[in-house]
């Protein structure tokens, strides 16, 4: 009777306990892409500042509620000038709309590569996004002192058809490609 008790009382424990939630290390983390230029070789940029986190669920070992906000004005491409007009209301209108935010939930983990199916909001316009993403590693980190985070090291990659979001500056003329091809890597430490 005293074993049943027990084992009663700790369930509640180990339910609540399978979720473990995640925030991605500000200081490890690359959101990246690329963007035809007149088609003559494709633009390399990068966003500098982000926020994200997301739960791992340990019991069925999936990856939920991703939340990842990009600062729009963080863009940079190694060019002041097409940086400000990067940030004017031609492309990412950075006065009006100062985030871009990707959701998604209930991404199975259990393969080497999975698609992860969320949304992306740009220029207030939220459409589907799917991103090939993989988890490199899940361990103790090596530095850090006596205690040492836990982190969780992710890749993934994607397109975004900019037109979708109704940034339609430059497409008509094929000046500059509508697909942005997106490049992330990132580090994220368990809570």
């Amino acid at each position: 009777m005293f074993k049943k008790i027990i084992i009663l009382l700790l369930v509640p424990i180990f339910v609540f306990g399978s979720d473990e939630k995640y925030v991605i290390d500000k200081t490890h983390f690359s959101i990246g892409f690329l963007v035809e230029h007149v088609g003559y070789a494709k633009t390399l940029g990068m966003f500098k500042e982000i926020d994200g986190s997301y739960t791992h669920d340990l019991v069925n070992n999936k990856i939920n509620d991703i939340k990842i906000i990009i600062n729009t004005n963080s863009v940079f491409t190694n060019h002041d000038k097409r940086d400000q007009h990067l940030k004017s209301p031609d492309f990412l209108d950075v006065e009006k709309y100062p985030e871009m935010i990707f959701v998604a939930n209930n991404i199975d983990i259990n393969k080497k590569e999975t698609l992860i199916n969320g949304s992306l909001t740009l220029l207030g316009v939220t459409k589907p996004l799917i991103l090939t993403g993989r988890i490199n590693k899940i361990g103790k980190y090596p530095f850090g002192g006596l205690i040492k985070p836990y982190v969780m090291g992710i890749s993934a990659r994607g397109v975004i058809k900019r037109s979708d979001h109704g940034m339609m500056y430059a497409i008509k003329d094929n000046l500059v490609g509508d697909n942005i091809e997106l490049i992330i890597e990132f580090e994220a430490r368990r809570q």
